[in-house]
C-alpha cells in the first residue's frame, strides 16, 4: 500500500506543479526530491504507526508574480486601464478580493471597452467566487472575447482559472484556443505552449489512473 501511497503523492505533485505555475527549470529539484523520499521510504518507512494531524498548510497570496509579468507581456501595461489592475493586484496581496474586484469595476465604469480590465475582472471574479468560474467570472471573460475575439488573453486566463478550479479538461480547451490566437514570435506563446503540454501530461496520467481503477 505504501508504494501505491507513493505513486499517487506523485501524481498530485504533478497536479501542484500545475496548479502553483512552478517554472519548469525547478521540476528536476522537485523530481528529485521525490526520488529522496521515495529512497527513505524504503529504508526507514513504518506504515504501521498510527497517524497523527498535521498543521495547517499557510495560504498563498492570490498574485502570482508569473501570471502578471505573463499579462503584461500578452496585454501591456503602462496605459490607463492597467494602472486599476495593479491597484487590484495589490489589494489581492493583502487578502482583500471584494475591493480588488470594486477597483476593476471602478475601471470599467470609466473605460467600459477594455480588454484589459475585462479580463482582469474575470480573474478576479474567480477568486473572490472561491476559486471557481463563477457565472459572473464567465460573463466577464466572454465580454473580453467580444471586445477582441482574435486576441489569446481572455481564452487564456480564463483556462487558468478552471485550473485553479480543479476543472482540468475544461483548462485545455481554452488553452489550445489561447495558443491558436497567439501570434508566432511572440513571448508569451511559448508560456502559453508549456503550460498546455504540462496540462496534457497531467490529463493523460489521470486518464490512466482511471482506466487501472476501472479495470480492477
Amino acid at each position: 500500500m505504501g508504494w501505491i501511497a507513493l505513486a499517487v503523492i506523485g501524481a498530485a505533485t504533478l497536479a501542484a506543479l500545475l496548479m502553483l505555475r512552478v517554472d519548469r527549470r525547478l521540476w528536476s529539484m522537485v523530481g528529485s526530491a521525490l526520488m529522496l523520499g521515495a529512497a527513505g521510504y524504503a529504508l526507514q518507512g513504518r506504515p504501521t504507526l498510527a497517524a497523527s494531524p498535521a498543521d495547517p498548510a499557510l495560504s498563498m497570496s492570490a498574485v502570482d508574480p508569473q501570471m502578471i509579468d505573463l499579462r503584461n507581456r500578452m496585454m501591456g501595461r503602462f496605459s490607463g486601464d492597467g494602472a486599476y489592475l495593479v491597484a487590484a493586484d495589490s489589494m489581492m496581496r493583502i487578502g482583500d478580493q471584494r475591493s480588488a474586484v470594486r477597483v476593476i469595476l471602478g475601471g470599467i465604469a470609466k473605460i467600459p471597452n477594455s480588454l484589459l480590465l475585462w479580463t482582469g475582472l474575470g480573474s478576479a471574479l474567480s477568486i473572490h467566487d472561491g476559486n471557481q468560474v463563477s457565472p459572473t467570472a464567465l460573463f466577464a471573460f466572454q465580454q473580453a472575447s467580444r471586445i477582441s475575439p482574435a486576441h489569446p488573453a481572455p481564452p487564456f486566463f480564463l483556462g487558468q482559472a478552471y485550473v485553479d478550479a480543479g476543472q482540468f479538461g475544461e483548462a485545455r480547451r481554452y488553452w489550445a484556443r489561447a495558443l491558436s490566437l497567439s501570434p508566432e514570435g511572440a513571448s508569451y506563446r511559448t508560456d502559453i505552449a508549456q503550460r498546455l503540454m504540462v496540462l496534457d501530461r497531467f490529463l493523460a496520467i489521470q486518464a490512466a489512473m482511471q482506466r487501472r481503477a476501472a479495470g480492477r
